[in-house]
């Protein structure tokens, strides 16, 4: 089926408008879709740095760079020396939810979804969104932390965590899998949403596949490209 437009809006695959009740988990990324940064960019800012990694990023984004595990630690080995005090500042001065985050969220809990965060970010940002927005389930990155003489600083590395190293694309589809079953559901009963390339794996596990602001290659693959307003935009293709 030839993709269907409406203004800022771009549906293809399936014939709108589906019922959000037909649905039981929704899954984010959460970089430049849940909020408006990419946290590594705006970390490595503190550092002077902020230029070199965030040409990393975008082209990694783009899908240019293919080995997301390595380009992400390619960035945060630049962010050594950055120290708690700095994200703070990233969180508390340029961090905000995208224009809808909240409406969509709060529209899915109501028609019975439950929600998860999958990220290629950290856990610093990750866990306060979550908490901001009532999430159920999240998995991000843990980045380390020195201890002793340089205590509070980042090392440049990422702590190992008991699922593995790094959440990336294979990751944020396997935790879209792993939670269906563990809530009894088939993947086509899951909504992933998400921007960049690492973000395709789950949205081709999902029955339902949201692009948002995203980069061409992640809009020409979704069944649903959010190209103008906010993430509510979903609910006028997935009705409450």
């Amino acid at each position: 089926m030839p993709p269907t437009t409406a203004p800022g809006l771009a549906i293809r695959g399936f014939t709108p408008p589906l019922r959000l009740a037909d649905f039981k988990l929704i899954a984010f990324d959460m970089d430049s879709t849940l909020i408006n940064i990419e946290c590594v960019d705006e970390i490595a800012d503190a550092v002077g740095l902020k230029d070199e990694v965030a040409a990393i990023t975008e082209a990694t984004m783009r899908g240019e760079i293919a080995d997301f595990k390595e380009s992400l630690r390619r960035r945060v080995a630049l962010l050594r020396g950055v120290t708690v005090a700095d994200m703070e500042l990233v969180y508390t001065t340029r961090l905000r939810l995208n224009p809808g985050a909240e409406r969509l969220v709060a529209a899915c809990k109501a028609a019975g979804l439950r929600t998860l965060l999958v990220s290629g970010g950290f856990t610093f940002f990750a866990d306060r969104v979550r908490e901001r927005l009532g999430i159920d389930f999240a998995r991000s990155n843990v980045l380390e932390i020195e201890s002793g003489p340089n205590c509070g600083q980042l090392t440049g590395r990422m702590v190992d965590q008991p699922w593995g190293d790094i959440c990336d694309g294979a990751e944020k589809r396997k935790m879209l899998l792993e939670t269906c079953t563990r809530l009894g559901i088939e993947p086509r009963q899951a909504i992933a949403v998400g921007d960049g390339a690492n973000d395709l794996p789950m949205m081709g596990a999902a029955g339902l596949s949201v692009a948002y602001h995203a980069k061409p290659r992640v809009r020409e693959q979704a069944m649903v490209a959010i190209d103008e307003g906010g993430l509510d935009r979903l609910l006028e293709v997935v009705q409450p």
